[in-house]
């Protein structure tokens, strides 16, 4: 299985760090890869977000997900629906203070067929999307 794991120390409340994360049209702020997305249906538990990502060879590829645990202020989970590798993830808050929250992204994924081929690159993809929650920082942390 691959996995990534990467977490953050953000100087916001955690139910505005999460709130911001249950709103998925949020990601293009901060998740560099992606070219659009749009919420599809739902809220919480259930919901779907469509979106277009940045692929291998300048291709641009679907990455569209559904919401699959949704504990306010403290878990949400997603599954990926709809793309060449569709991993699991999961954001897990922790407050730290009334005004600081620590953040951890995961991704999982267990390659089947012709991705175990793909599986080092798949990887280092990985590891890249979860390192964005530092931009995430930067982007809840910047003055108003």
């Amino acid at each position: 299985m691959a996995h990534a794991s990467e977490s953050a120390q953000i100087d916001r409340p955690i139910a505005e760090v999460f709130d911001f994360l249950a709103d998925g049209t949020t990601n293009a702020l901060w998740r560099s890869g992606i070219v659009s997305i749009s919420k599809a249906s739902g809220d919480g538990v259930g919901a779907v977000y469509r979106q277009r990502l940045n692929g291998p060879m300048g291709r641009q590829i679907d990455g569209d997900y559904r919401i699959t645990a949704f504990d306010r202020p403290t878990r949400i989970a997603f599954e990926v629906i709809a793309g060449p590798a569709r991993p699991t993830g999961t954001y897990e808050l922790r407050e730290l203070s009334p005004t600081s929250t620590a953040v951890t992204f995961s991704l999982n994924l267990e390659p089947r067929g012709l991705a175990k081929l793909m599986a080092p690159m798949i990887s280092r993809q990985m590891e890249r999307e979860v390192a964005a929650i530092h931009q995430l920082k930067a982007v809840l942390e910047k003055p108003t």
